[in-house]
């Protein structure tokens, strides 16, 4: 954090970083409350509920869902914002910029037109921007991700010095260390915090609200005072669920689905994670209706606390129609099948899969996806299970327009 110290003997006017920073200390609620590489699944620290949450009330001026009216967001008039586990905090102007910890937040802040004011990330190897390539006039630059791929201490974010800090603060205080005391010293003198780990739901500390993807992305909106950018997003995102779910086949008729992370390319065994458990990272999967081949197993999800895996045996115990393997995104679907499938394929149990002789071994998407994302995820995750509906993965066909995500990003709403 830079401090003004050059004599004067005028008195200043406030700048509107004093503006934000008077906001955060008196707008109350500044209360304690994921993670790098995918080469482990220790690493992972890490689900969503379809967008079927408790609806965030309409906006008012000190919502307690989160929302308020985005005609109060100005310069110099005050508006709160609301998410456990922060509470509310105030605002005396619109951020200009930013650092999310998770990849969701990151797609969120981007979708909402705020690109150009992030200055980091708590773990840029799980934030997947290489999906921006796909619509045009819209980038995020590399070099801040670059500079500064893993803010999480105290002197990352006064060094950063950024108007708003989209971190769940339980996050810091359960995976890496912080006190209560370190998140009210941050959220007083740099900038508030507003975040809620929404990408799993099976953490004991997390004793607190979750929140839909679309919950989230309307406070996170607030935040930016992107109103019309939010709600043209939910349109498109309703409308694209809405065509695709008129073509799934009938429920008996989809696919078992077993979700599991394993970040090497030779895999001998795999952490479980559950469809059922409704965070962020399966919505998805629980859009397109499939079953969870893990239901009645008694296999916990993943999670801080649970760090279980299953061995080939296991999985042919419960041999899904699909398996769905974690943390492999940077690769090419090709690259997918000609390192991870191909090892599978030649293990002596693993070949003996359902999902391995019936070719239906897939990537199984990022743990932290925003609005964006979840549009290229779903649109892949269809043509996974359905391709004689959808068309092969690696086929051209679009189900949603490229063309009208990016108009909404850039403002033409």
């Amino acid at each position: 954090m830079s401090e003004d110290t050059s004599e004067t003997s005028e008195v200043e006017a406030p700048t509107r970083r004093d503006y934000l920073r008077y906001g955060a200390a008196v707008g109350g609620g500044l209360v304690a409350g994921c993670t790098a590489g995918e080469s482990t699944p220790t690493d992972d620290r890490g689900g969503e509920s379809t967008e079927t949450a408790t609806p965030t009330p309409e906006p008012t001026a000190t919502s307690s869902e989160g929302s308020t009216d985005s005609d109060a967001a100005t310069a110099t008039e005050s508006y709160s914002v609301t998410m456990e586990p922060a509470g509310e905090v105030t605002f005396d102007a619109v951020p200009s910029d930013w650092i999310a910890f998770c990849g969701e937040f990151a797609d969120m802040a981007v979708a909402l037109g705020q690109a150009d004011g992030m200055l980091g990330s708590g773990g840029a190897d799980r934030y997947y921007t290489y999906v921006y390539d796909e619509l045009p006039g819209v980038s995020v630059d590399q070099e801040p991700l670059e500079r500064h791929p893993e803010v999480r201490t105290k002197e990352q974010f006064y060094e950063l010095d950024a108007d708003v800090h989209l971190y769940d603060t339980e996050m810091l205080v359960n995976w890496f260390d912080w006190d209560q005391s370190d998140v009210d010293e941050i959220g007083s003198n740099v900038a508030p915090f507003v975040g809620n780990l929404i990408f799993r739901r099976s953490d004991s500390w997390h004793d607190y609200r979750y929140y839909s993807l679309y919950d989230a992305f309307e406070t996170v909106a607030t935040v930016f005072d992107e109103r019309e950018r939010f709600e043209a997003f939910r349109r498109l995102h309703d409308d694209f669920l809405t065509r695709v779910q008129t073509r799934l086949p009938p429920a008996g008729e989809r696919p078992s689905v077993m979700l599991t992370f394993e970040g090497t390319n030779e895999p001998e065994t795999f952490s479980p994670y559950r469809l059922t458990d409704k965070g962020t990272s399966k919505k998805q999967w629980r859009d397109l209706g499939v079953g969870d081949a893990l239901a009645g197993t008694g296999i916990e999800n993943l999670s801080t606390e649970n760090r279980g895996e299953l061995d080939y045996e296991n999985l042919l115990t419960v041999d899904p129609d699909v398996l769905l393997i974690r943390g492999h995104e940077r690769k090419s679907a090709a690259e997918f099948r000609d390192t991870v499938v191909q090892f599978i394929e030649d293990h002596p149990v693993g070949g003996e899969l359902t999902a391995v002789q019936n070719g239906r071994v897939y990537r199984g998407g990022y743990l932290h996806q925003g609005p964006i994302h979840n549009l290229f995820l779903t649109e892949r995750a269809a043509k996974q299970l359905f391709p004689d509906e959808f068309g092969d993965v690696t086929s051209d066909a679009e189900l949603f327009d490229r063309g009208r995500v990016a108009d909404i990003v850039n403002g033409e709403t």
